[in-house]
Formats: structure tokens, C-alpha cells, sequence
């Protein structure tokens, strides 16, 4: 009969804190969850709030912002970001309209409910993360690049 294997002989790390990807994994989901309870209080969830606030952040730039163009801004799968967009539609956050330019395309605007909904979660979004991340004190910048560094090698 074979013995059981070691844990250290199964990973390549000696203990689940040696791994970055467990632990990014563990930080995300507490930061998610206190995301999610904070927003909840306005009918939103994170990933609804993020949404919003890209349409914001493109508007600014004066172009179309489309579905393709939010998704890839927050870096969310666009039939995930499509389906959201359709729920955040239909309580009257968001206008989905064809394109002018492009008629496959959905170009997305922000209501004036929408805007007010996402300027009152951001004040909620910016609480959660000034408390979440104030352990981090001076390190908060530093933790930022490396988070950039990722996300640029990725893609």
C-alpha cells in the first residue's frame, strides 16, 4: 500500500502563507465581502459600482463608451459587463442605445440616478478602502505598482 504524501512533497510552498496567489486570493475575497456589505445598503454590488463609475471615467473622455470599451476598462468578461449593464438598465441607472458609429456596438450612458447612486457609493467605496488599507501606511504606493506591474504583464 502507498503512504500518504507530505504536504511539502504535493506543493511547491511549505505552508498556504508562502503562496502569493492563495493569499491575493484570501485579501480579495475579505475586500470583496466588505465591498459588497458596504454597497449593499444602496441595492449595489461591486462589480455593479465599478461598472457605473467606468461609464464615469470614459464619459470624461468625450468618447462613445461602449460595452467592449467599459469591460476592457475594468477588465471584466463582456458577457458578464453585458448582463450587469442589462440589470443596472432596467432600474433606470444606465441607457444602452445602438451606436451610431457601429451598429453591433451598445453605447452606454450614466442617468442622472445612476450618477447621484455612484457618487453616494463612492464615498461608501473610499471608507472601505481607506480602512482596509491603512495597515499599509506608506506602503499602500508601493503595493499599487506591483499590482500594475501585474496587470501590465498580463496582457
Amino acid at each position: 500500500m502507498n503512504s500518504p504524501r507530505k504536504n511539502n512533497q504535493i506543493f511547491q510552498f511549505e505552508s498556504p502563507d508562502d503562496s502569493p496567489g492563495f493569499l491575493l486570493w484570501q485579501v480579495s475575497n475579505l475586500w470583496q465581502r466588505k465591498m459588497n456589505s458596504g454597497l449593499s445598503k444602496l441595492g449595489l454590488t461591486h462589480v455593479q459600482f465599478v461598472l457605473l463609475a467606468g461609464i464615469i471615467w470614459l464619459s470624461e473622455g468625450q468618447e462613445t463608451v461602449t460595452q467592449a470599451k467599459l469591460a476592457a476598462h475594468a477588465k471584466t468578461d463582456i458577457m458578464m459587463t453585458s448582463k450587469v449593464i442589462r440589470a443596472l438598465e432596467q432600474r433606470g441607472l444606465v441607457k444602452r442605445e445602438i451606436d451610431s458609429k457601429d451598429t453591433r456596438a451598445k453605447s452606454l450612458t450614466i442617468t442622472q440616478e445612476g450618477h447621484d447612486l455612484t457618487v453616494a457609493a463612492s464615498q461608501i467605496v473610499d471608507r472601505i478602502d481607506n480602512d482596509f488599507f491603512s495597515t499599509l501606511n506608506e506602503h499602500l504606493t508601493d503595493l499599487n505598482l506591483h499590482l500594475l506591474k501585474i496587470l501590465d504583464s498580463s496582457r
